[in-house]
């Protein structure tokens, strides 16, 4: 709910259990007055205070006033240069050189439903689903228009943001840098929250309290990243998962991000989230606009796992375009670590036909199936089927596949090209290249410029042909390297600040079209696993590959922290060969199995491998996962213990909404004899409901919530049980 006062120029927003105010002041500032725990309204500039603060100038507007200054005051989208000296989330380049921007409050309107953005990804909503609020804020010197867009889920407890900045004047003007979002917080007494790692060991939360000047975290690799996400939370020193106040701040950006926070002289917070200033300057001539990318956020002030959870069912009901809607999607079986880049079209059938009687219903075809591609040094670019391994093309294997009963999936990598190429040969300079410079390779490729119409054209047409020539129902679109040497050929000196997010907006259009040409293929995101595991990819492609790390234990952190923000229909998880390829650690196939479950589930593994009792294993862990796919992907997910603290076990849960019915997991760690006895106390039941636990005797849901579960005694490391809870009727006694 948008509650909009002209007269006094306040504006509430109210979501179920939030609020969030700004006011512009008498001098037309755009003050941010409170964001938190719901309130019922009035005037929450009462909250600020004013006096004179040394060092901290005043603007012209008033006048000799002392004890007004922009540096101290609480700021809805801060410019730079005119007195705030805090990091800034606008900076503006004049036609005279100056880098001073003075915004000063012009209009608002309410619009129901939630706004959309041109060519880039955002949160959707009905008229009875959202409701939107544009704040307009100019520049009366520059002509420039900053227009600021709230997205209101009151359901959700969500509130999204964007910013569009318009040139209404006759000179040219750059943007050097446009932040999506500027909140300022009262105190300085906060931890911030993000999650860091690197290839193969993702999103990996880390916690430190805010410290006086600012920290920050960010991608100048042309992608958001192994190695930061674009998910920060701001916390109290005392949230856990369960308690306290935490704001979670989300970027929908798959390119060069930057999340800083800052702890000021006076003890207030401020946290900036956009796209990285690094090389980035877009130039706006008379009339043009450029929008920032979608920010989202959720206050919660019952701890990380409510938070998780308003996310969760916000991107589950208005992120994702998901072809399946609410069916099950296929479990899946893909073929790269069964064969890599050696195999033919009886080979790829024989591992079909080995996981069809097993329940496995989506075969996928990885790396290795087009142009001259026998290794990873040859053939990207080339998007022709390579009938050498596979004679009458994809129909003909297709064909096949289908026979099994099995649909049939595909890997392709668009974005890259390899030097020894028929594409890189006639048109080299298709790819990112510095003019008289060698090229940085990584994996034996370099990266094709996206930023270029004609480029994105010719790739997709290819893609178009081939994707035409079968029935293929699934896309694995994977990107595997950073991006250097960064100049496109295709723009001017002045303008090359704007390469790194227009290659954004090139894969966004590029997938969009797929989207629309191809409206019944899922597709799943992927960039080395996790390196691209973002809200704007999930706009397009509706899960992402969580990591090429596929070993269990490393797996229950990866998804651990990846669950903070996204929920767990969207992590790709499979099972895959023991001992483990990245890690050499041998885990039971159940614990594999149970940890796969909270995310997409498939194998990566040549099935036909498996032992009698492997195999029959398997069919019941489809069978199961088959069984449960409401609760594992639409569920509300509970973090019960953290893989990264000391303990015994790592546990997590999936809930139905309505707290009847639940599925616990649990993975041992490593083992120690004389182990103590311990209890699992569970989280989303109903207190006053009997649950029967695995079909076999009741337990009160207090007793669960309060005391726990008591948890065997297990022998070897790394091993698991599950618990499939259900309410029943309180006819019959409880123990």
């Amino acid at each position: 709910m948008i509650v909009l006062d002209k007269e006094h120029k306040l504006f509430t927003l109210h979501t179920q259990n939030t609020t969030y105010q700004m006011k512009a002041d008498a001098y037309g500032v755009l003050l941010h007055t409170y964001y938190g725990p719901r309130v019922r309204g009035g005037d929450l500039s009462c909250l600020l205070q004013y006096t004179d603060r040394s060092f901290s100038p005043n603007p012209n507007a008033a006048g000799t006033c002392r004890t007004y200054s922009l540096d101290v005051l609480p700021r809805e989208y801060a410019a730079s240069g005119g007195g705030d000296f805090r990091i800034p989330s606008l900076e503006v380049e004049g036609p005279d050189g100056s880098h001073t921007a003075s915004l000063r409050f012009a209009e608002a309107q309410v619009r129901p439903g939630k706004y959309a953005l041109e060519g880039l990804p955002a949160f959707f909503g009905t008229e009875a689903e959202a409701d939107t609020l544009v704040i307009t804020l100019e520049d009366a010197a520059l002509q420039l228009q900053v227009e600021l867009f709230y997205g209101v889920f009151e359901a959700h407890d969500l509130i999204t943001r964007a910013v569009r900045v318009v040139n209404r004047g006759e000179g040219t003007v750059r943007l050097r840098q446009a932040a999506s979002l500027c909140l300022d917080l009262p105190g300085g007494d906060w931890d911030l929250i993000t999650f860091d790692g690197r290839h193969v060991m993702e999103r990996c939360p880390s916690r430190a309290p805010l410290r006086p000047g600012v920290q920050s975290v960010g991608s100048v690799r042309g992608t958001s990243s192994h190695q930061h996400n674009p998910f920060a939370i701001l916390c109290g020193r005392d949230a856990g998962e369960e308690h306290g106040l935490c704001y979670g701040a989300m970027l929908l950006y798959s390119g060069n991000f930057q999340a800083a926070a800052e702890r000021s002289q006076f003890e207030s917070s401020r946290l900036v989230l956009g796209i990285h200033p690094y090389h980035f300057c877009w130039t706006l001539d008379p009339g043009a606009s450029f929008t920032t990318p979608e920010a989202a956020l959720v206050c919660s002030s019952q701890g990380f796992g409510a938070m998780s959870r308003r996310f969760h069912r916000a991107i589950r009901s208005n992120l994702l375009r998901d072809p399946y809607g609410d069916r099950r999607k296929p479990v899946l079986v893909n073929s790269w670590e069964a064969t890599y880049f050696d195999f033919d079209a009886d080979k790829l059938v024989e591992l079909a036909a080995a996981s069809a009687p097993l329940g496995v219903e989506l075969f996928v075809l990885d790396d290795g199936w087009f142009g001259a591609r026998d290794s990873d040094s040859s053939g990207l670019g080339d998007w022709t089927v390579n009938e050498r391994k596979l004679p009458g093309g994809l129909e003909a294997l297709v064909t096949r596949i289908q026979a099994l009963g099995m649909s049939f999936g595909l890997w392709v990598e668009p974005e890259m090209v390899n030097e020894d190429s028929e594409l890189y040969r006639a048109h080299p300079d298709w790819a990112l290249s510095v003019p008289g410079r060698g090229p940085s390779r990584g994996r034996a490729q370099l990266v094709l410029d996206f930023s270029r119409k004609e480029v994105r054209d010719h790739i997709y047409a290819a893609l178009k042909r081939v994707l035409s020539s079968a029935d293929v129902s699934y896309v694995k679109w994977d990107m595997n390297r950073s991006l250097t040497d960064v100049w496109s050929a295709a723009l001017a000196p002045e303008r090359q600040g704007e390469v790194y997010h227009r290659y954004v907006l090139g894969v966004y259009e590029m997938l969009e079209r797929l989207r629309q040409d191809f409206p019944n293929l899922l597709i799943e995101g992927c960039s080395g696993g996790g390196g691209r595991f973002d809200g704007g990819m999930l706009y397009y492609t509706p899960q992402i590959w969580c990591s090429d790390n596929t070993d269990a234990v490393d797996r229950l952190r990866i998804q651990y922290g990846t669950s903070f923000g996204y929920p767990p229909c969207t992590m790709g998880a499979h099972v895959s060969a023991t001992p483990n390829e990245q890690t050499g650690r041998t885990a039971s196939l159940e614990t594999r199995g149970a940890v796969a479950m909270s995310g997409t589930f498939g194998y990566e593994m040549d099935l036909g491998k498996s032992s009698p009792e492997e195999r029959e294993t398997i069919r019941k862990q489809v069978e199961f996962f088959k069984k449960h796919h409401h609760l594992l992907q639409t569920g509300d997910y509970y973090r019960l213990t953290s893989p990264f603290q000391e303990g015994p076990y790592t546990a997590w849960a999936h809930v139905s909404p309505d707290g009847r019915e639940a599925l616990v997991n649990l993975v041992t760690g490593s083992t120690h004899a004389a182990l103590p006895f311990t209890s699992l106390r569970l989280q989303g039941l109903d207190p006053n409901l009997d649950y029967r636990v695995n079909g076999g005797k009741l337990w009160p849901g207090d007793v669960l919530l309060t005391a726990g579960y008591p948890i065997p005694l297990f022998l070897g490391d790394y091993q698991t049980f599950q618990l499939y809870l259900e309410a029943v009727d309180a006819s019959s006694p409880a123990f």
